[in-house]
């Protein structure tokens, strides 16, 4: 059997409970050694053996796994955040499929969760979004131009964008000509949830700059979107004194507020000078 374990955004007590009883179970795991946290395998049992998929390919991992269920051993393919994103878990599937072998998924913490975590951000609230488009830029992968970046900008919800941490002057401008402004909040997060985490509240408009003072190059996520200054939200309604639930009745004279947090310049959208790109959080 093998089982695909989303290890998690970076720390290692942020797997699933699930996905380390697994860990704790396999005789093989075969996980990716450029992103996965490496405290993540103190999780395997004495005798497992461990190979960093860094180094392989396709076919390697898969005549891995073949060799371990031919010996009736379980496998634990360990991907980094959640496998269902960018975790490249199809074709081999695929593979296992045509050999014969059976798999299941654990799911994990992907980076955008964590990122939101270290923020304490809600990408959905009420009035400002309630949509999360999650999404990269294209490279050495392609991405499909339905998709392009100006596309997915033009609806303003919130944006998660993995995967382009290396052309970040280029994803400004085109999240920009896309229909955010300049001063449309964001946020630049290294290695969400990792001990070495860096977080940096910015603009559209100074994602660049805030990188590049910063030192960042890779292995960062970009949020983007009005929920990151978590201002001018209505409050949600299934808690409102004047809303009816199964479990609760209204209340009289119950009011909706709208949330204006002082983070930020009150309605400028953007942020204080001595809060703009240097922040760090």
């Amino acid at each position: 059997m093998v089982y695909f374990v989303g290890a998690g955004s970076g720390a290692a007590d942020l797997i699933t409970v699930r996905g380390m009883r697994l860990m704790q179970q396999a005789d093989v795991i075969i996980y990716a050694g450029s992103l996965v946290n490496p405290q993540l395998l103190e999780y395997a049992k004495v005798g497992c053996r461990l190979h960093d998929s860094a180094m392989l390919t396709l076919e390697e991992i898969i005549a891995l796994m073949e060799q371990a269920e031919s010996a009736g051993e379980t496998t634990v393919r360990l991907h980094t955040g959640d496998p269902s994103i960018y975790g490249a878990v199809r074709e081999q599937m695929d593979e296992l499929d045509r050999l014969g072998i059976c798999y299941e998924s654990c799911p994990g913490v992907s980076a955008c969760f964590g990122a939101a975590a270290s923020l304490n951000l809600e990408y959905t609230l009420p009035e400002v979004s309630q949509s999360l488009i999650i999404t990269r830029m294209s490279g050495r992968t392609k991405v499909p131009q339905k998709e392009s970046i100006e596309s997915l900008a033009a609806h303003q919800a919130s944006m998660a964008i993995y995967l382009s941490a290396g052309m970040l002057s280029e994803l400004g401008q085109r999240l920009i000509a896309g229909g955010y402004g300049k001063e449309t909040p964001a946020a630049l997060v290294y290695k969400a949830t990792w001990p070495e985490e860096e977080a940096y509240l910015c603009t559209v408009g100074t994602l660049y700059e805030t990188a590049k003072e910063h030192g960042i190059t890779k292995t960062a996520l970009v949020l983007v979107g009005e929920a990151v200054a978590h201002e001018h939200y209505q409050r949600s309604r299934l808690y409102a004194a004047d809303f009816s639930t199964g479990f609760r009745r209204a209340k009289e004279d119950g009011n909706e507020q709208v949330i204006s947090h002082q983070l930020y310049r009150e309605g400028s959208g953007s942020f204080p000078e001595d809060k703009r790109a240097d922040r760090r959080i």
